[in-house]
């Protein structure tokens, strides 16, 4: 009987919550956008702000062979931001110690050395004991079968499309203006 009322206690709760979100018409937000991260000015964001985008989430570091590709990654901005793509540049330190600023260092090399514009988040762990959720969600076989895996350098791309869902992910030695990167977001902002 206990167990009865608790149920009916906890629908008479959750009903009216329930009802809110019809009322406001919000839309499910998809796994792959479902987490609050830090930008690097360490105010919260809400990945979930970007359903409806395209979004390419690139683990980036300052000190690394790779880092040239921040050019790129700020051109592919400038061309498509318009279009509905968003570049979300994740510092992280674990390959090599690249990364090993703050994220007022990381901040100002990236605007001093290639005038990033882009979305950078404040540094995080993608790949180990600590990894942030966003990350474990993007690697891990049970949340992202298709392209799951460890973060194997820096610059490793995800793209994420319009859905919501993960639907490309590129190496680190594949360039952002690689015909193929640009082939993926060009189909998926023409949807």
């Amino acid at each position: 009987m206990r167990f009865v009322r608790v149920i009916a206690v906890l629908a008479f709760v959750a009903a009216p919550a329930l009802a809110d979100d019809k009322e406001k018409g919000d839309k499910k937000v998809a796994p792959a956008l479902n987490f609050k991260m830090k930008d690097i000015d360490g105010k919260d964001v809400e990945l979930s702000k970007l359903q409806g985008k395209v979004v390419m989430f690139v683990n980036v570091a300052s000190k690394c062979g790779l880092t040239p590709q921040y050019e790129a990654l700020q051109q592919l901005h400038d061309k498509y931001a318009k279009d509905g793509l968003v570049i979300v540049g994740v510092p992280a330190n674990e390959f090599g110690k690249q990364e090993p600023g703050t994220d007022a260092e990381i901040k100002a090399f990236c605007a001093d050395n290639y005038s990033v514009k882009f979305t950078m988040l404040s540094k995080v762990v993608v790949k180990g004991k600590d990894i942030c959720p966003l990350y474990d969600f993007l690697t891990s076989k049970e949340t992202n079968p298709k392209f799951a895996g460890p973060i194997k350098w820096n610059f490793e791309k995800f793209i994420v499309g319009r859905n919501g869902e993960v639907i490309a992910r590129f190496e680190p030695p594949v360039k952002p203006q690689d015909t193929k990167v640009v082939e993926t977001i060009e189909a998926e902002l023409k949807k």
